[in-house]
């Protein structure tokens, strides 16, 4: 009797999350009932260092204006991978803030996508190596739900904003400034970083297919774009692609941006720039 009754004890184990909760975190609830519920979900670390959604963290819907937040508590940890879906290929509009304290938020980006299945929102978020708060906003209608995700990025995906800036020259853009830039048509993802020298960030990106046809764009507000640098990922499914760079910040708050094609059919011809 002892001894079956330890037989269900590991196979009830054996069925738990593959997900690894964090030092700190409240264990995930059992079902994504109580999930939606809480409005809460512990920080975790994810999977994968690519961008499918099931395998960043459990999958959270999120309906129409409405929020939820991701708790993450490891100090040894700085990045977080923020990863959005429509179930149906519907837009997305959100807004992802960083909560550090009870009252400071030093980070808020705003994302758009014209079909959340096509183009879906995929972009890193610093928590400073600090106790943070990722809350995930559906400011779109209620009958648009999204589907969200968001874990501790892992490497390669972890030092891919170094990467970056290793491996690509940066294109200073100017506070006021717009460049624009085509996509070659064999990448099919497209990496971006915008950052400064420690100064405020504000500015937008935009994908575009054809003229002003915005596909998706972020719209990032943070204090320090060094320590806040806002980097995400495209997804260029479609020849006739381009990307266009706004920095919003006055005059004596320039950026630096960079880009680099993460996954291509041939090799990619380098990015010709111009201004606007």
């Amino acid at each position: 009797m002892k001894f079956t009754g330890i037989l269900s004890l590991l196979s009830l184990a054996a069925t738990g999350s593959a997900f690894t909760v964090l030092p700190g975190s409240a264990a995930p609830k059992s079902t994504e009932l109580n999930v939606l519920n809480t409005g809460r979900s512990p920080g975790v670390l994810s999977k994968t260092a690519g961008w499918e959604i099931n395998k960043i963290s459990p999958v959270v819907r999120i309906e129409g204006q409405t929020r939820h937040t991701f708790n993450f508590q490891d100090l040894s940890r700085e990045l977080v991978q923020v990863a959005m879906t429509s179930p149906s290929g519907r837009p997305i509009n959100s807004e992802v803030e960083l909560w550090i304290g009870p009252d400071w938020t030093p980070v808020s980006i705003k994302a758009h996508s014209e079909d959340g299945k096509q183009f879906p929102i995929q972009s890193l978020v610093g928590t400073r190596n600090k106790s943070a708060n990722v809350e995930v906003m559906n400011t779109g209608q209620s009958s648009y739900p999204i589907n969200a995700a968001c874990s501790y990025a892992i490497e390669p995906l972890a030092n891919a904003r170094d990467a970056i800036k290793d491996t690509e020259e940066g294109i200073y853009i100017e506070g006021g400034a717009v460049k624009m830039s085509s996509i070659p048509s064999d990448v099919n993802e497209l990496q971006v970083l915008m950052t400064t020298e420690g100064k405020q960030l504000n500015a937008m990106i935009e994908l575009l297919n054809g003229p002003n046809n915005v596909k998706a764009s972020y719209e990032v507000f943070t204090n320090n774009g060094e320590l806040n640098a806002l980097f995400v990922v495209f997804d260029t499914p479609a020849d006739g692609n381009a990307i266009r760079i706004k920095n919003l910040a006055p005059l004596e708050f320039p950026l630096k941006f960079y880009c680099k094609a993460s996954k291509t059919g041939q090799v990619a011809d380098a990015p010709m720039w111009l201004n606007n």
